[in-house]
């Protein structure tokens, strides 16, 4: 079935180059979009002047001498009306045309006898020939792998689909506007790296051939950030791509936007402030409300964010045990009681955060602040100076997962050495996600680099926001090749 409708779609094209036809011309009559005509539609049917449009064939209807087509372009849909008497031609296009070709109308506007706004139009032109059929009903669309492996039919189908990216920009744009209206200077910088750094994560490897050299693709965008503070700046941030070779799934992606910020002479204190208002302002402007819903549950983003002691809760979910008192085994052990799987060599900060994960994150539904986790879990982050056994560490955890993670920064370079070298023992153990060494970073905190805080937030957020998987947040998900 689907062969005859491609070998009929061709015979079509045939036709239109034998009459001298370009099916696909380097440009076509468009004099605005459709979306203009119909909001001044009032007064170009008053100027009576032809006006051109140009978009997708999305119904055709044959009256006989008469055919009403809708056409569609980013903007709206608009009803084109083709008669006989204005179109000589007209028998030639009834044999030409498909749903799904791209075309160009020229025509006057009017009004149907129904309210219908309309072009009736006096050229027709070829803009881009279809030759395999659009799904009938969308009913194809239906399939998870077909709509991710094929999003351009998804786009085509679904309008939701469209404004949901025209969500997304706004979502970027307006933290961009937010820090820059505080100052901050936007940078980009190398997304390969010598050395991988900044989350503990499974990166991907390339190699570049004309330094004969293998790289990473970066995990984070935080060490190169703060080597600009080192460097004298005081404010800045990146939004960019981050690769990390690790599972699938709702949450999860293997490449993604991200955006961290550092703020020197600042705390975490400072930055949960800034975070809050600037989270609002994005929701609002995103979703024009503050009430969002995740899985079936209200998230009220408008109150004030509550702080919620990482450790209080830990022991208050899991029987008193404290983490960061518990040695390794203890918390092997609740983490096998509660049916996770922990890895043989997996270290007390793995264990904890399996554990966090499993017992407390999911019972967090509000927005709130997770403030003031144990060292073990974050080689990053200050110690607090009234409790050096945990560090000045914040998530902003809602609908029951983390949407943004920020710390009071650590500058101490033979602290930071210190946790490197822990990181780099679970590394030696079988840990392929902990931390290396990097002794170029610790080189730059030893020029010098001053109290900041930091902070970094993904697209998980926005997928949230909009209760989606994140998969179908991206407009071309990576999915294993069709065999």
């Amino acid at each position: 079935m689907l062969d005859d409708i491609i070998k009929e779609r061709r015979k079509k094209l045939d036709a239109l180059r034998t009459a001298g036809i370009d099916p696909y011309p380097a440009r076509v009559p468009r004099s605005f979009e459709i979306a203009y005509a119909l909001e001044h539609f009032e007064e170009l049917v008053l100027a009576a002047k032809n006006v051109s449009f140009a978009g997708r064939l999305k119904s055709l209807r044959d009256q006989g001498k008469i055919i009403f087509a809708d056409i569609a372009d980013e903007t709206g849909k608009i009803q084109v009306v083709l008669k006989d008497e204005n179109l000589k031609d007209i028998e030639f296009w009834r044999s030409v045309l498909d749903l799904g070709d791209f075309v160009s109308v020229t025509g006057l506007l009017f009004t149907t006898k129904r309210g219908e706004k309309s072009v009736e139009a006096m050229e027709i032109r070829m803009a881009g020939k279809s030759l395999l059929p659009l799904p009938d009903n969308w009913a194809g669309l239906a399939d998870e792998d077909v709509r991710l492996r094929k999003r351009y039919l998804d786009l085509i189908a679904t309008a939701e689909l469209r404004e949901l990216f025209r969500k997304k920009m706004i979502f970027w744009e307006t933290f961009r506007n937010a820090l820059k209206k505080e100052g901050f200077l936007e940078v980009e910088l190398p997304v390969m790296e010598n050395l991988p750094g900044g989350a503990e994560a499974e990166p991907f490897k390339t190699h570049h051939n004309a330094l004969d050299t293998d790289f990473y693709l970066r995990i984070s965008l935080e060490l190169p950030l703060k080597k600009l503070l080192v460097g004298g700046f005081d404010k800045v941030f990146e939004i960019g791509r981050v690769f990390r070779n690790e599972g699938i799934d709702r949450e999860h992606l293997q490449d993604y936007t991200a955006l961290e910020f550092y703020w020197a002479y600042r705390d975490y204190n400072d930055v949960m402030a800034l975070t809050e208002k600037m989270y609002k302002e994005v929701i609002q402007k995103t979703c024009g409300t503050m009430v969002t819903m995740r899985d079936g549950r209200e998230i009220d983003w408008s109150k004030k964010w509550e702080k919620v002691d990482y450790v209080a809760m830990f022991k208050k979910e899991n029987q008193g045990l404290d983490p960061v008192s518990a040695d390794r085994d203890e918390l092997f052990v609740r983490a096998k009681d509660l049916g996770l799987a922990p890895e043989k060599n997996a270290g007390r900060g793995r264990l904890i955060d399996l554990i966090f994960k499993k017992t407390v994150r999911g019972k967090l539904i509000e927005p709130c602040f997770l403030v003031d986790p144990p060292v073990a879990i974050e080689p990053l982050a200050k110690r607090k100076p009234e409790n050096p056994d945990v560090v000045e560490r914040f998530q902003i955890v809602a609908g029951g997962t983390e949407l943004g993670k920020g710390f009071s920064e650590l500058n101490d370079p033979l602290d930071q050495r210190a946790r490197f070298e822990e990181q780099m023992k679970l590394r030696e153990a079988g840990d392929a996600e902990a931390q290396h060494l990097d002794e170029d970073f610790i080189e730059a905190l030893e020029y010098g680099m001053p109290p900041a805080g930091g902070f970094g937030v993904s697209e998980r957020l926005f997928a949230v926001l909009m209760d989606r998987p994140i998969r179908e947040t991206i407009f071309f998900p990576l999915m294993r090749p069709k065999k």
